[in-house]
């Protein structure tokens, strides 16, 4: 069988022309083994009809395979050569034979200069698809840090409403007014702490 991949053909026919060869011979040595058992089997028939007769069907068998041998041979010879002519002849794409898919590169030929060119920009294009795509994840992963945020913020507002609520129902028209309020005499508070603790301190010394 030729060693020749034929890839172009393949693409063509959607098999390779070895693989069609392959199947024809295989083809026809099926067909060649039952013609020899089919003959041989009229032959012991005969043989049976004959009365006396010497040639056992031991003695056929062994006839049968010499001779089926020999038919292999002269066919294995034969094919060698019709495959010869298949697969430069019939199977074979010529080189000046362009496919449907490919008419493109008639019109559109590139130099090996221009093809390197292609190839760096191509190059250049990956990376940069490579660095879109992490920005990307990046943008993606913070856009989940704020929806985070923003449940947190959307939790606090809910409880300062709920605070509202309560301040109202105890007499409370402004509940950030009081918070606000609250804070301040908070600050108050710890300020005069803190002047009667410097106070004690200072009575204590002296």
């Amino acid at each position: 069988m030729s060693v020749d991949p034929m890839t172009y053909e393949a693409q063509f026919f959607g098999f390779t022309p070895q693989t069609c060869m392959l199947r024809i011979y295989i083809a026809f040595q099926d067909y060649l083994f039952e013609v020899m058992q089919a003959v041989e089997q009229v032959i012991l028939k005969k043989l049976d009809s004959i009365s006396d007769c010497d040639i056992s069907p031991v003695q056929i068998r062994k006839c049968t395979e010499k001779f089926l041998s020999f038919m292999k041979g002269r066919f294995d010879n034969l094919f060698g050569k019709m495959e010869q002519l298949f697969l430069q002849l019939i199977l074979r794409i010529p080189p000046n034979i362009l496919l449907p898919e490919d008419k493109s590169q008639e019109t559109h030929s590139y130099s090996e200069e221009e093809f390197q060119l292609l190839q760096k920009e191509i190059e250049q294009l990956q990376r940069k698809y490579k660095t879109e795509l992490c920005a990307k994840q990046a943008l993606l992963a913070e856009l989940e840090e704020q929806k985070i945020v923003q449940a947190k913020l959307k939790q606090t507002l809910t409880l300062f409403d709920e605070l509202t609520n309560v301040g109202r129902d105890h007499g409370i028209s402004d509940f950030r007014e009081s918070l606000v309020s609250l804070v301040q005499n908070s600050r108050k508070l710890q300020n005069i702490r803190d002047n009667i603790e410097k106070e004690g301190e200072r009575l204590k010394t002296s």
